[in-house]
């Protein structure tokens, strides 16, 4: 299928921000509220990268259409707060993404370092539970599954360097 990233990346923002409305959140100690699907999240980065480097920068059209169908699927404020955050996050990963001529590996790791404590932050903010430790927690969520697929895809390049 010729634009299977970019179907891939439009399916998980709309999964990732459904999931947001279905799965409870987690009281941490403190009393910080945590976004178990948070997880998910950092694979929605990854996703994003894969789907540009097939659809160049129409990969912004892409995270629109999966915000349109999220905000006709889901809460209209968690809508909102995720189209927000995906706007300024996913913008901020396409610039480091797109500007960087590094391997690939290093692109994902990088962009998905400066998008997701972005995205953490406006979206933690503007559903009303922004803490320092709520954002700490849900970056580091999202983290996990970029770290994940950056170690996979470094494996691969070193073991067929180019």
């Amino acid at each position: 299928m010729k634009y299977i990233n970019t179907l891939i990346y439009i399916a998980l923002v709309v999964l990732v921000n459904w999931a947001f409305t279905v799965v409870p959140l987690v009281k941490l100690p403190g009393g910080t509220m945590w976004p178990p699907v948070a997880l998910l999240v950092g694979f929605v980065f990854v996703a994003r990268d894969f789907a540009q480097r097939e659809v160049g920068h129409y990969v912004l059209l892409a995270m629109a259409i999966g915000v349109a169908i999220t905000y006709v699927m889901v809460d209209r404020n968690l809508a909102i707060a995720s189209a927000a955050a995906f706007l300024v996050s996913e913008i901020a990963d396409w610039a480091v993404y797109s500007f960087t001529r590094r391997p690939l590996s290093q692109r994902i790791l990088y962009s998905s370092i400066v998008g997701t404590p972005i995205d953490s932050v406006v979206f933690l903010g503007m559903v009303g539970f922004l803490s320092l430790a709520g954002a700490a927690a849900m970056t580091l969520s999202k983290l996990l599954g970029a770290f994940i697929v950056w170690w996979l895809i470094r494996r691969r390049e070193v073991a067929q360097p180019a």
